[in-house]
């Protein structure tokens, strides 16, 4: 469709049968007013992430400037320019969740995963985010494993609860 070709040989995630709906994203609205950040957000729902040789298709499919895409992705925290895993973990350091411990259930991700916060596994499997509050001070520590909520964990307990995220 576009001038950038071989985007696989760039990056294995943008396979041709990615781009075709990316392609179908872009045709069905371009010109149209405002569509940037809907495309973004079913791109980034095909592709996973918005890589930039991705940023730069698109620019060039809705005839954006390449620039004013980055600066929206970079904007909005929805938006990412890394894969994501298939399951987020979010370990709360808010002031409960500290006290009682999540420094330690962090140190242990990292440790067993050599997953820093911000990244994601290789295999794709986990993400990792800390978070300054959950709301649920009651059950603190507590990390979120996707949509589900864990209270009162304990290091030596995230491979148990892990275990059930493939």
């Amino acid at each position: 469709m576009h001038q950038l070709k071989n985007l696989e040989e760039v990056n294995p995630d943008l396979t041709p049968e990615v781009m075709s709906q990316v392609d179908e994203i872009i045709e069905q609205s371009r010109g149209k007013p405002g569509c940037l950040i809907p495309v973004l957000e079913e791109c980034q729902r095909v592709v996973g992430y918005l890589p930039l040789e991705l940023q730069e298709y698109i620019g060039e499919g809705l005839n954006i400037p390449g620039s004013t895409i980055f600066g929206v992705v970079t904007f909005y925290s929805f938006f990412s320019m890394v894969p994501k895993g298939r399951h987020l973990i979010k370990v709360c350091l808010g002031t409960a969740c500290y006290v009682r411990g999540s420094k330690n259930i962090l140190k242990r991700l990292t440790d067993d995963f050599d997953l820093a916060p911000g990244q994601t596994t290789p295999d794709r499997r986990f993400s990792l985010e800390t978070v300054r509050c959950l709301g649920a001070c009651g059950l603190a520590p507590a990390v979120v494993v996707d949509a589900d909520t864990h209270g009162g964990v304990r290091p030596n307990k995230l491979g148990d609860i892990l275990a059930k995220y493939e």
